[in-house]
């Protein structure tokens, strides 16, 4: 399916805030622990969509936030990085969405919360009255906090307007979500955990070869690129002419979140530019690394000059 950069990105999903707390000492249950946190705008479509934009990519949000000073803030955070925010809804029964996290002093995700209620008001009612942005877009990226129907509704517009679809799984919980699009999906990005799910497999997420073949089980299920990211390990991918692994690149790791989304971006930015996939994935390892060492879900400087700086 051919892409084209000149036509927008269509991204549709959440958007909201990200509250990260890194421990710095043992976590002490029942008690407060002391700890580094910080807050910052975030959501998986939120994070792609600035991505894609701080790339030069025209790009557009269809995503929910609360009518409150955050969603405000929000919308204007996201505006001024350069992606088209008019199809974002705003919320009088929900506040804008939060998330959550812990991290060990290691910088490694402990447990996490997510408050997405207000994605639910993204309908399919309100998908189809959208219909136009599906048949304007090159590319449409949903992330799985959407509901079912919703899910179904894009995917239905999106196959009439002969449009690619990608997808994030999100989490264990919401990834059987996307399994009835497996069989014609463009790109799935799940990480190990979530590509077991997904491929209806089991493997070891510490041996790339059998995260390789997990990938290669998935086009086999009708995705035509499948990316498994691997926080330790980097990526591993497939589609019909190729496969491979790129390994992380060893970095210090201020904040995990939004690397996955980074990496995503980077990827969807490089295909969409007719950049071979084995290079495609070796940008968004950059991103990855690069979003790793920053505290926050999205890195403001980034640039394709960065990310070729990064490269592996």
């Amino acid at each position: 399916m051919e892409l084209s950069p000149s036509l927008p990105v269509l991204v549709i999903g959440a958007s909201g805030v990200d509250l990260v707390g890194r421990l710095t000492a043992e976590l002490s249950p029942h008690s407060s622990s002391p700890a580094e946190i910080r807050s910052s705008f975030g959501g998986v479509a939120r994070n792609i969509a600035e991505n894609l934009a701080r790339l030069g990519q025209p790009v557009r949000l269809l995503s929910v936030v609360g009518a409150d000073s955050t969603g405000d803030h929000l919308l204007e955070q996201v505006a001024a990085a350069g992606v088209d925010v008019s199809p974002v809804l705003r919320s009088t029964e929900y506040a804008t969405s939060s998330y959550l996290a812990v991290l060990n002093s290691q910088g490694e995700l402990e447990f996490a919360l997510d408050d997405m209620r207000a994605v639910s008001e993204i309908t399919p009612a309100y998908v189809r009255q959208s219909a136009e942005l599906i048949r304007d877009s090159s590319f449409i990226f949903v992330d799985a906090n959407l509901h079912p129907q919703t899910l179904r509704a894009i995917f239905s517009l999106a196959r009439q307007a002969q449009r690619p679809v990608g997808a994030d799984p999100t989490s264990n919980r919401l990834a059987p979500r996307l399994q009835p699009y497996l069989d014609g999906m463009y790109m799935l990005v799940p990480n190990g955990a979530e590509a077991a799910i997904l491929g209806q497999h089991d493997f070891n997420p510490d041996e790339p070869a059998e995260v390789v073949e997990a990938a290669k089980r998935l086009v086999a299920l009708g995705v035509e690129i499948s990316i498994v990211t691997l926080p330790e390990f980097g990526v591993c991918y497939a589609s019909s002419q190729a496969s491979g692994h790129i390994p992380a690149i060893r970095t210090p790791v201020v904040d995990p979140t939004g690397a996955g989304d980074a990496l995503t971006a980077a990827v969807i930015f490089a295909l969409l530019n007719d950049i071979p996939l084995d290079d495609a994935m070796r940008l968004g390892v950059s991103a990855a690394s690069l979003t790793l060492r920053h505290p926050g879900a999205v890195l403001a400087e980034l640039s394709l000059e960065k990310l070729y700086d990064e490269f592996i």
